[in-house]
């Protein structure tokens, strides 16, 4: 397998194919407003929307930086958590979802057309195994957070 399609593999493996472990759309995927803002104890734990959140700004922030944009909107990794605001209104909740998906979608197009040149160029290849193994780890929390609420299906 060539490294680009190893990277597109790891890409939709931890977004929307199922392979070993449950991808991020999966681990999202018809869950409520509610749900998504319901908090475990402790000072250290984030909610659901929380985690979606911070993998958001760093997938936009990946996707413009390889389109050659200029990404101005520097947020720390703790600010990061609260790009949106969290409500319990359903159509918000949804706006989120969807701007996790294009976030994927966009980073998908733009892999699937760059140039094993590109890739070596600036640690590229390094910055995209960085996220995806982040979408990976956030994914896990999202899921036990799931489990530890109930709304995670027991036939998974």
């Amino acid at each position: 397998m060539e490294r680009k399609d190893l990277l597109l593999y790891v890409l939709d493996s931890t977004f929307d194919k199922e392979s070993w472990y449950a991808p991020l759309k999966n681990a999202i995927e018809g869950i409520t407003a509610e749900q998504a803002n319901w908090r475990p104890a402790g000072e250290a734990t984030k909610t659901i929307w929380e985690n979606v959140n911070h993998l958001i700004y760093y997938k936009e922030r990946l996707v413009a930086n390889m389109d050659g944009c200029n990404w101005t909107h520097n947020l720390d990794g703790d600010e990061t958590f609260h790009l949106t605001e969290q409500s319990n209104e359903e159509k918000e909740w949804k706006k989120v979802v969807e701007r996790v998906e294009n976030a994927h979608h966009n980073l998908r197009q733009i892999l699937s057309h760059i140039s094993i040149e590109e890739l070596n160029e600036n640690s590229l290849e390094g910055k995209l195994m960085d996220i995806l193994l982040h979408d990976a780890y956030h994914t896990g929390q999202i899921i036990q957070i799931r489990k530890m609420q109930g709304s995670w299906p027991s036939h998974r």
